[in-house]
């Protein structure tokens, strides 16, 4: 049995809270009708572990979740069950409490009446604007069942190619980090012991050994301010990076790193059309795709453009002209969305731009991870080299001098 909460109006029209015990929420809420109370909101009222509460700290939302979500739905709906049953239905079996949670609200929501658009919207940390925009057009058209088709295809698609450039940066700073953490083991355990070791032979040391040793000798003695301040600025870049300024310039430096930023350009531009066709063939007019796709693009100065664009398209210029000015766009963006407003086939030219980025995305991503790797073991082969010559070198001048 579990024990759920509600809020209720009885028949002389007051409010009535209170709590009832039930083996699930649709067991409850027909007890509640029984007898004679309009149930205006009810949900799961559990007491929980100190234990268990802290573990909710690291629970979330993954993509995953609201792809599977979205299937989920597409399927119930295609078998004609009501979006009120859906929810409850995917609520007791979703795949986190969390995911319950929010699902249970959603269903609550909608039997006081919320439409499925307006109770998504309550909850922005697991639905985006996006989202929410499709689900509404789709009440509007009558065709749910195939927007939340059409929305875990587009997510799937969007988690692939952001995963995959994610993926090809996982290797290389893992083994950055672990050089990194050796040098400076290197550098504050074993140099130090190598120094007291020649200056007790008193021998002369070669150029390159004394730049190793001096270096060894300056993290050794300043190690814990090293720390700290990494630390300091570390913390001090985050909170730069939350700021509107910090959140462009890092997106900026971003587009313009070399090999990275035209992939990462690939990946905002692929997403932007994706985005806009998806919007489009469900019926949503461009001036609000363009203002939504901003809100999603997850890049600050695309977000700037598609703003301004918008502002262009609502004071009548057409959106290739709008585009043009931004020299962030591509010729090619601007001339097939140019032909797209002249045959009136904007949302089919959009998917094909959308196809044709997520390709050089993942021939881009190929790519650098085919030369990343041989790069990588040259340079670290160089750094190795040069620290065991420098520690070598002068150990074997002794040895040779005996």
């Amino acid at each position: 049995m579990s024990l759920f909460t509600y809020t209720a109006v009885d028949a002389q029209g007051n409010e009535r809270q209170g709590t009832i015990d039930a083996v699930n929420m649709d067991v409850a809420i027909a007890a509640l009708q029984r007898r004679g109370l309009v149930i205006s909101g009810i949900d799961a009222s559990q007491k929980k572990s100190v234990f268990e509460t802290r573990l909710r700290i690291f629970e979330r939302i993954t993509n995953t979740d609201i792809v599977m979500l979205s299937r989920q739905i597409t399927t119930l709906f295609e078998a004609q069950v009501s979006a009120l049953r859906a929810f409850r239905l995917l609520a007791a079996e979703a795949r986190t409490p969390l995911l319950g949670e929010r699902l249970t609200e959603v269903a609550n929501d909608l039997q006081s009446g919320t439409s499925i658009s307006g109770a998504l919207a309550r909850h922005p940390d697991v639905f985006s604007p996006f989202y929410v925009n499709m689900v509404r057009s789709g009440e509007e058209s009558g065709k749910l069942d195939e927007t939340f088709a059409f929305l875990a295809d587009y997510l799937d698609r969007n988690y692939e190619i952001t995963q995959k450039a994610r993926n090809a940066l996982v290797y290389p700073g893992f083994i950055l980090a672990t050089f990194v953490i050796v040098m400076v083991l290197m550098m504050t355990l074993v140099i130090p012991r190598l120094a007291d070791m020649l200056s007790e032979v008193g021998q002369s040391i070669p150029l390159y050994t004394k730049v190793v040793i001096g270096l060894s000798a300056f993290i050794s003695k300043y190690i814990v301010l090293l720390l700290i301040l990494f630390v300091v600025g570390a913390v001090f870049v985050y909170r730069y990076a939350q700021t509107q300024k910090g959140r462009e310039m890092f997106s900026r430096a971003r587009l313009e790193t070399p090999a990275l930023g035209g992939i990462f350009r690939k990946i905002f531009l692929s997403r932007i059309a994706d985005n806009l066709s998806t919007m489009l063939r469900s019926g949503i007019q461009i001036l609000r795709g363009l203002e939504i796709t901003g809100s999603v693009v997850g890049d600050v100065v695309y977000e700037k453009i598609l703003a301004q664009a918008a502002l262009d398209v609502k004071a009548g210029m057409p959106l290739s002209e709008a585009l043009r000015k931004h020299p962030e766009m591509p010729g090619i963006v601007v001339a097939m969305i140019k032909i797209g407003e002249e045959t009136g086939n904007m949302a089919q030219i959009l998917d094909t731009m959308a196809k044709f980025y997520r390709r050089e995305v993942n021939n881009a991503i190929d790519t650098l991870v085919s030369l990343i790797e041989p790069l990588l073991i040259v340079v670290l082969a160089l750094g190795v080299a040069i620290l065991l010559a420098s520690v070598l070198l002068p150990i074997y001048n002794i040895a040779s001098s005996f």
